[in-house]
């Protein structure tokens, strides 16, 4: 089967492809294990260019009124829109989703937040505070340049959701995102440029972790915002704090998903469903340890394995195929190596196992307990951990014993009870009978291990600037001497 994935180059500087100097970077199309694109890497010198350009382009660009930029944004939704099934079809090849699914959630999730951040472009004002004769002001502004790095799972997401803010902000930036899925960031710099973005205001490197290391290390980078694993994270953190900069992590989870006695049986269903097997689990938020009270544990069970039986594994290019494969054989061997732990440590198998190539069917666990590897440590991958439970006040605590904080979920009836849990749930972003919906108008982000700073809404802007107080005298200046 021909691919025609290859790019016009491998990074996207100063507005011009520009090709990698460091070394080869294939990009496998994971359903067949086919090279469909051969980057090349950018040289330490080739990331310190693009930082030097983006440091020079992002003056003009932040000098330009708010709505100005924020058009640029809007048309550059508009093109995304325009051209979804192709963009789609290039995120299949890049990622192995399924075409099912990138043509609803993925480039278009992108549109949304370029749409939304080119519309609050014009509303960011500051404040003026009254004090008496005299009175000050705060303005907001761009930090300068910031480092985005992004993730293999939703990479055209990913860049779209931290290009929006900081470029609205009047930042530049420069955007390296997973070797492993390094395509959709080269589309989005040619489709901002032909919405009329400044040449450097936007830029691509690719390249492994020496890669990143030069990117969040540079003298022009004031702010980095990663999209990762912790131990990557603590990394970025620490070189952040070399240099004082500005840090966004998004990192990863094990969240909870408590389902009470009365829950709609068919809605946690379905949003267990979602919480652990769409994109073939890899999704950071993901509600991997299913808590559910022992009256709906057997009725819940029963009917997920009846769900999953209508899963449809194969092409993803296929539209009626909902289950893609794993990205990596690596990281398929990850997951099988956390399927035979948890069956090693006593844990039950509802459904699914080990699969084949690079299928993992979704996999389901009960009898676990919460010291299992597979209810500690994130998979990423199709496999769910059900965990029984009798009161309020136990789910709550055993849901917090863990390190990360990205997500939540509860699924009751008794809306008093619902955001009574919540309150008490150590997690950054939750959600009461519904899972993993994550517009663009709604703050997202983890507390504890799973990161720092929010995506998304009003409040990421507070995340890509800066605030600047102004004290404005109105009268004659008096000194002791």
């Amino acid at each position: 089967m021909s691919f025609a994935a290859q790019p016009t180059a491998s990074l996207f500087i100063n507005g011009q492809h520009v090709e990698g100097q460091g070394d080869a970077l294939p990009v496998i199309y994971p359903y067949t294990g086919e090279t469909i694109a051969t980057l090349y890497e950018a040289s330490t010198d080739q990331v310190a260019e693009a930082c030097r350009v983006a440091a020079a382009a992002q003056a003009d660009w932040a000098a330009l009124a708010p709505v100005e930029r924020g058009r640029v944004l809007l048309r550059a939704a508009a093109i995304i829109r325009e051209r979804n099934d192709e963009l789609s079809r290039l995120e299949t090849l890049d990622t192995g989703k399924p075409l099912q699914e990138t043509l609803v959630a993925d480039w278009e999730s992108g549109a949304q937040a370029l749409e939304f951040f080119g519309g609050l472009a014009a509303t960011v004002t500051g404040q003026m505070i009254p004090l008496g004769q005299d009175w000050a002001y705060t303005r907001r502004e761009p930090l300068g340049v910031c480092a985005g790095i992004g993730a293999w799972n939703y990479p055209s997401q990913i860049a779209c959701w931290k290009a929006a803010p900081a470029l609205v902000m009047g930042n530049a930036m420069v955007f390296k995102p997973s070797e492993v899925t390094p395509l959709g960031a080269l589309k989005l710099a040619e489709i901002l440029i032909e919405a009329g973005l400044p040449a450097g205001v936007f830029n691509v490197v690719q390249g492994r972790g020496q890669v990143g290391a030069a990117l969040t290390g540079d003298s022009n980078v004031a702010k980095i915002s990663l999209t990762g694993s912790v131990p990557t994270g603590r990394r970025v953190y620490a070189a952040a704090a070399e240099g004082i900069r500005h840090v966004t992590l998004e990192l990863g989870g094990k969240s909870p998903l408590i389902v009470f006695d009365d829950a709609n049986l068919e809605d946690a269903v379905s949003a267990a469903i979602n919480a652990n097997f769409y994109s073939s689990g890899q999704i950071c938020s993901n509600g991997t340890r299913v808590f559910l009270q022992e009256g709906i544990r057997q009725p819940f069970l029963d009917r997920l394995a009846e769900r999953v039986r209508n899963i449809r594994m194969g092409d993803p290019l296929d539209p009626d195929t909902n289950h893609g494969p794993i990205i990596t054989p690596r990281q398929a061997e990850i997951i099988r190596g956390f399927i035979e732990s948890g069956q090693a440590a006593g844990a039950q198998l509802v459904c699914g196992g080990a699969g084949e190539g690079a299928f993992i069917p979704p996999t389901v666990f009960t009898d676990a307990t919460d010291d299992m590897d597979i209810a500690r440590d994130e998979i990423f991958g199709p496999v769910m951990t059900t965990l029984s439970f009798f009161e309020e006040d136990e789910v709550i605590r055993r849901a917090n014993d863990t390190g990360f904080g990205l997500a939540a979920g509860v699924f009751t009836q008794d809306l008093t009870r619902a955001h009574r849990v919540i309150g008490k749930l150590q997690a950054g972003t939750c959600w009461i009978n519904t899972y993993n919906l994550t517009p663009v108008e709604m703050p997202f982000g983890g507390v504890k291990m799973s990161g720092l700073g929010r995506e998304n809404s009003a409040a990421a802007i507070e995340h890509y600037s800066q605030l600047k107080s102004v004290y404005v005298g109105m009268g004659g200046v008096e000194a002791p001497y």
